[in-house]
């Protein structure tokens, strides 16, 4: 038998470790005339410092149809689930302020 794929096909191989993914709750986006660089970060509560756990640079045509693609799932996630809650879009280009207190703080 054969493996043929079919013209332009891609197989894409997700390695174990990636499938595992990486938690973030802040992106930071900036561009250049040539491409966009989103840096994917996780903030911890009470911590005042936070390391970008992962870059992806993209191109702006790529950008865009990320862009795309999340509205359509976003709007396929709602369609099922109800509306997302707590996001202001019409908060300038600064975007929404992010929260630094995350709740009450425990000791033990």
């Amino acid at each position: 038998m054969s493996d043929k794929k079919p013209p332009g096909q891609i197989d894409i191989q997700l390695k174990e470790d990636v499938a595992q993914g990486t938690y973030s709750n802040l992106a930071v986006i900036t561009h250049s005339s040539s491409e966009f660089v989103v840096d994917f970060v996780r903030v911890m509560p009470g911590v005042p410092k936070a390391d970008v756990k992962s870059r992806i640079i993209l191109t702006p045509e790529h950008a865009k149809r990320l862009l795309l693609a999340l509205q359509d799932n976003i709007h396929k996630f709602e369609n099922m689930n109800g509306p997302i809650k707590n996001v202001d879009e019409n908060n300038g280009p600064q975007g929404p302020v992010i929260p630094m207190n995350f709740g009450p703080t425990g000791q033990a």
